[in-house]
């Protein structure tokens, strides 16, 4: 039989892992607050049977642990100081760089216009989904979506990426 962890949480662990990264930018400290979560959530596993938002439970603990560790380091990750990516075919070394313009620009834009896109684009929620998550208003998913993506378009045409 099951556990609770094993049933409900776990199969989460892709979708929370790559949220958190997207945060953080650092696989080790990544790993690290994910697994932190995951015992807070043994620790509440019976409280959390009854829980009417599993998920969104699990991302806000993700944040405040996100924030707590932020807080506590007093410091902020980004990605500078990282080496480039580096590749011996030009096709990849320009794809690898289209990648780190996009993923920069990603970067760049609001915090809730940025989650809301990477829960959209990448773990491919509903707005439902992801206004569950968020607990914010439908509407008001839509509207960051759509401000997130209109700005990322722009930035892209502006650099000459697409048109």
């Amino acid at each position: 039989m099951n556990s609770f962890f094993e049933t409900h949480i776990w199969p989460m662990r892709g979708k929370l892992y790559r949220l958190v990264y997207l945060w953080i930018k650092d696989r080790s400290l990544a790993e690290d607050v994910l697994q932190n979560v995951f015992e807070k959530t043994v620790e509440r596993q019976k409280e959390l049977q009854t829980h009417p938002n599993l998920a969104g439970w699990m991302v806000k603990s993700l944040k405040n642990e996100v924030l707590m560790h932020h807080r506590k380091n007093n410091r902020l990750d980004g990605l500078e100081g990282m080496p480039e990516p580096t590749a011996v075919e030009t096709d990849r070394l320009e794809a690898a760089e289209s990648h780190q313009m996009i993923f920069s620009l990603v970067d760049r834009l609001p915090e809730k216009q940025r989650e809301i896109f990477h829960l959209r684009e990448v773990e491919e929620m509903s707005y439902e989904e992801i206004a569950a998550h968020m607990e914010i208003s439908l509407d008001q998913v839509k509207v960051n979506l759509h401000r997130a993506r209109k700005t990322l378009r722009e930035k892209l045409i502006n650099q000459g990426i697409t048109r």
